[in-house]
């Protein structure tokens, strides 16, 4: 189910093709390190070839398991980058308290694109799921103002770079399913607020709907692609 999920989103968005190179961006979170698994084992029964590299930026936090993803790195024996920078600390400081989510996240993006240029990718892979789709969503509403979420496939920079994510119709539980299924490891980046962000509090909101009734999370997705802009006033100006 998981590779087949994975295999149709990158037919459906073409996301990847023959000869491209790869560089997956992996915070050592389940959902990366599942990315990563599949990348990799799906080599074996493709019909055709890409290369990866792992990009990690380490954020800096003191709890971070940093070393030990770079182990587990290291023995699977893909080659990677270890950016190590100071962005989680400096995200939290007192300056910056009322939103370190938002800063860290920037920094972060500014730092994958530097990247991808300077080892010649222009294809960046990215580990988002379905279920950040969603919260991604409902946050732009919430928080900005905007109807917007994250594309499968994104260009930036009139198209120099494109960020692609093939999990993108995978839902966050299965993910982990498998993980556990097939002892994927997990790496904690030693975020103090990671579980108390307002995507987090989103994320429990969401979870109560999906109990309620368990068609909710595909009704809400599949609303993205179904707008009836005729229902939906011009509120510009007021």
């Amino acid at each position: 189910m998981v590779h087949s999920l994975m295999g149709k989103a990158i037919g459906k968005f073409q996301l990847i093709e023959d000869g491209d190179r790869l560089l997956v961006c992996v915070s050592g979170g389940v959902d990366s390190m599942v990315l990563l698994h599949l990348l990799q084992t799906r080599l074996a029964f493709i019909p055709i070839h890409y290369d990866l590299h792992v990009l990690h930026i380490d954020l800096g936090y003191k709890k971070g398991e940093n070393n030990a993803l770079e182990a587990h790195l290291r023995k699977i024996g893909l080659p990677y980058t270890r950016v190590k920078t100071n962005i989680g600390p400096m995200a939290h400081s007192p300056s910056n308290w009322e939103n370190p989510c938002f800063l860290c996240s920037r920094m972060r993006r500014k730092l994958i694109f530097q990247n991808a240029y300077q080892l010649g990718y222009n294809k960046i892979v990215m580990g988002h799921n379905r279920d950040d789709v969603l919260e991604t969503l409902f946050l732009n509403m919430a928080y900005s103002g905007e109807i917007s979420t994250m594309l499968p496939r994104q260009p930036f920079f009139n198209g120099q770079f494109i960020m692609v994510r093939p999990l993108y119709l995978l839902d966050e539980d299965v993910i982990r399913r498998y993980a556990a299924k097939m002892k994927i490891p997990a790496f904690y980046d030693g975020c103090p607020t990671g579980k108390n962000s307002k995507r987090a509090s989103l994320h429990t909101w969401l979870q109560g709907l999906y109990q309620q009734n368990h068609r909710i999370k595909g009704t809400l997705f599949h609303a993205m692609s179904n707008i009836k802009p005729d229902y939906l006033p011009d509120l510009k100006g007021v």
